[in-house]
């Protein structure tokens, strides 16, 4: 194997030199050859074009986790109290118009789904290396007479 790498290497080497036009001095030829292109690099980019949130950004940096949990209002929620497990809510943002389905359990931003109740959602919400427990309401629906 050792052989082979110094084989390659030596034709390698010795390519350069037999290229030249015969009769010419590699130490006095000093204008530059056309048959060489100058080497370019070529760097890969990506940009990422789905919905949402770019993955690629780094949250530190942005300094702004959307969504607040004073931009969500409660649209929706579907309680299974037999399986609490099952129940769903349905929030808004209601500076950008996006719809949130959430159970318990999942994450939105820096808000965490703690606990579904029959007309309210419960919320960890984790700040500054704390966690605090908010909740949002359904509004309350007028009776008709």
């Amino acid at each position: 194997m050792r052989a082979r790498r110094l084989l390659v290497a030596g034709v390698l080497w010795t390519a350069p030199l037999t290229a030249q036009a015969p009769g010419r001095d590699s130490v006095g030829d000093t204008t530059a050859r056309s048959d060489t292109a100058p080497l370019t690099l070529v760097r890969e980019t990506f940009s990422y074009r789905g919905g949402g949130r770019d993955p690629f950004i780094s949250l530190l940096k942005s300094g702004d986790v959307r969504p607040l949990i004073t931009d969500l209002k409660l649209v929706t929620v579907v309680y299974d109290a037999r399986y609490s497990t099952r129940s769903v809510v349905v929030l808004r943002d209601i500076t950008t118009g996006r719809r949130y389905r959430a159970k318990a359990g999942d994450v939105i931003g820096r808000l965490r789904v703690t606990q579904i109740r029959p007309r309210e959602v419960v919320f960890t919400v984790q700040e500054f290396g704390y966690e605090r427990q908010q909740t949002l309401s359904l509004a309350k629906q007028e009776e008709m007479p």
